[in-house]
């Protein structure tokens, strides 16, 4: 880098004239590596024996880790990569892994970015799903974990392969005390079956047998972003995507000194890999895998405050749900005066209860924004975030508020007028597997559309104000409404369902669905909710909630409105909730131009309005609340 790093003792890039004072070196110059495996063999070398991942198995209290250095993490990922050589892996070809958070996981995804392409898929998905995301990847390899009887994932992958098509072999991974033994076969299948241990001991591990020269523009990863059952939705990121950001990285770390964080967000998803993977692995942090499950360890969460103490924890990344559950777990006597920062993204976070949060536990909760499509990073929080913002954008890329009518820029929006979210960057995915998916991701002149809408302010901080795409966020896992909606769509009682996001103290928003029966029908609730057990992939895309209405609010020219079907059952939550505690109380919601869906609380006894708005603080929207009284006054006042 041209940029000194060693000499800098403040954080760098806070401001948007420091980004364009930045950028006057070329990006090249400041950032000259463009693949993933030179950098993290890089630092294999640089930081040796040092660890580099702790793995907690159980999350027990005074558990021993599993200790792996950067030069072993090195090792690992050469000997990995020559295995699937070996295979007959070519560099174009893709290996799908089916595993949950362990060190093997980082050797996995790491080592097939060196020999060809890697494709992290959700454990937790059905067989179904898995083999559909295996097929439209075109996968030759699998790597997931051997027969368990903690989890089901080799059934899963087992039954899975024999929709994929193309898989020629299974890599099953032993971990001790997790799983059994690897079998020999797959019943009804010419596949082949490989220990990962006992493979892996015939490659060597000090080089790259096929002595690949890696291309930044080649594809590294296939990341699962969505799509309809039977055709997912495919992101393809380069080498060149993954590299910047870890070299971002070192820079907006470059003030600080090495330190441990805690990983407990999977490694399937973007974050887990990219800045809780290759980022941090080029800043040479110890990443404490904290178990299998992560943060749905119940055994982990109970003993959390207690590891990030024990292990002098500086920092961790998470989403709502799990800032929530922490909340409610007291520190005891666990020292975490070590912890400075929490990294909160994947959905909104309540400012309220980040306020609390941080009087809470003394620690700062940051904002970021980003997506798969990204590489996890859209803008970024500097130290000095204002309320409501998620940071300000990345050196080299940009953010642009529009409005869009198809692929085509209407017009430019200004300072603090909302619109869609388009970016472009170093750090932008290089488009989707399947043709049909970019047709509607790219203006007209090259810009990625997010699908979000927000603003910007004239420090260049970004606001976000909804979602122009329908995308449910249930605790940072995005669900897209037409997994529920299309087979939802396809039941004889049914006439039109459409699925929208139900505002949840908790998850932030819970999957719900309008239905329109077929005349004549009667729904039974149960039976729907077992329907769609049986025919919805995704266990997290489940309705919680069937509402039948006799008619869809429709737009001028005839389209389903969504926003009217979230403002409804908005109201309709809200009211329940205070209804359940005894308050009276009118919901009105609004959709602003600027903030998005707001809601407005009237509540009949002013001595209820301080107690509203406590069970209200936790809601990601904005939510005014007053005595019917007040409120009739500020209209007054208009």
């Amino acid at each position: 880098m041209s940029l000194d790093l060693s000499a800098v003792s403040a954080p760098l890039l806070q401001s948007l004239q420091e980004i364009e004072a930045f950028e006057q070196t070329p990006l090249e110059e400041n950032f000259p590596h463009t693949d993933s495996y030179t950098m993290l063999q890089q630092s294999a070398t640089r930081f040796g024996d040092d660890p580099a991942l702790e793995f907690l198995l159980t999350g027990q209290r005074d558990e021993s880790p599993r200790s792996v250095s950067y030069r072993l993490l090195g090792e690992r990922i050469n000997a990995t990569a020559n295995l699937l050589h070996s295979l007959g892996l070519q560099p174009d070809q893709a290996v799908s892994i089916v595993l949950p958070i362990l060190p093997e996981t980082h050797f996995a995804i790491w080592g097939a970015q060196a020999a060809g392409i890697a494709n992290p898929i959700n454990p937790l998905l059905e067989a179904e799903h898995i083999g559909e995301i295996m097929h439209a990847a075109e996968s030759r390899v699998v790597i997931c974990l051997a027969p368990s009887a903690h989890a089901d994932i080799w059934d899963k992958v087992t039954e899975a392969v024999r929709h994929a098509g193309k898989v020629e072999a299974i890599i099953a991974v032993e971990v001790p005390g997790l799983t059994s033994h690897v079998p020999d076969s797959v019943p009804d299948s010419d596949l082949r079956v490989l220990a990962y241990e006992q493979a892996m001991a015939t490659q060597p591990s000090d080089r790259l047998l096929s002595q690949r020269r890696l291309n930044g523009d080649e594809i590294a990863a296939y990341f699962h972003t969505g799509g309809t059952t039977g055709r997912p939705k495919i992101a393809q990121l380069t080498h060149r995507n993954m590299a910047f950001l870890g070299q971002l990285i070192q820079v907006y770390t470059a003030h600080q000194d090495r330190q441990t964080i805690l990983c407990g967000l999977p490694l399937f998803h973007i974050y887990g890999v990219i800045i809780q993977g290759i980022a941090a692995f080029s800043v040479g942090y110890r990443i404490v895998l904290l178990t299998p499950a992560g943060f749905r360890s119940p055994e982990a969460m109970k003993n959390f405050w207690h590891h990030i103490g024990r292990f002098r924890v500086k920092s961790f990344s998470t989403v709502p749900t799990v800032l929530m559950a922490l909340s409610q777990i007291p520190v005891g006597d666990a020292d975490i005066s070590c912890l400075t920062n929490i990294n909160s993204g994947a959905a909104p976070l309540s400012h309220s209860f980040e306020l609390r949060f941080e009087q809470q536990f003394n620690v700062q909760v940051a904002n970021g924004y980003g997506m798969t499509e990204t590489t996890s990073l859209i803008s970024r929080a500097p130290e000095y975030q204002p309320p409501g913002s998620v940071g300000m954008r990345l050196p080299y890329s940009r953010i642009r508020i529009a409005m869009v009518k198809g692929n085509r820029v209407e017009h430019n929006c200004a300072d603090g007028e909302s619109g869609v979210i388009l970016v472009s960057g170093p750090q932008i995915f290089k488009g989707y597997k399947h043709a049909a998916d970019n047709a509607s991701a790219w203006t007209e002149d090259g810009w990625f559309n997010t699908g979000d809408l927000g603003y910007l302010d004239s420090d260049g901080f970004l606001y976000l104000t909804g979602r122009a795409k329908d995308l449910i966020i249930r605790g940072g896992h995005n669900i897209d409404p037409v997994l529920i909606e299309e087979p939802l769509n396809a039941h004889p009682a049914i006439n039109t369902a459409v699925a929208v996001g139900e505002p949840d103290p908790y998850a932030g928003e819970l999957p719900m669905v309008f239905i329109v029966p077929e005349a004549g029908q009667s729904l039974n609730v149960q039976e729907l909710h077992d329907y769609c057990v049986e025919h919805i992939s995704e266990r997290a895309a489940i309705p919680k909630r069937f509402e039948v209405i006799d008619a869809m609010p429709l737009t001028a020219v005839g389209k389903i409105f969504r926003p009217r079907l979230r403002q409804l059952i908005t109201e309709k939550v809200l009211t329940e909730l205070l209804a359940g505690h005894d308050i009276d109380a009118t919901v009105h919601c609004h959709l602003h131009k600027q903030r998005g869906l707001s809601a407005d609380i009237e509540v009949t006894d002013p001595d209820d309005v301080e107690r509203t708005r406590e069970l209200v603080q936790n809601f990601t929207l904005p939510i005014s609340v007053a005595s019917a009284g007040q409120a009739e006054h500020a209209r007054g006042l208009l």
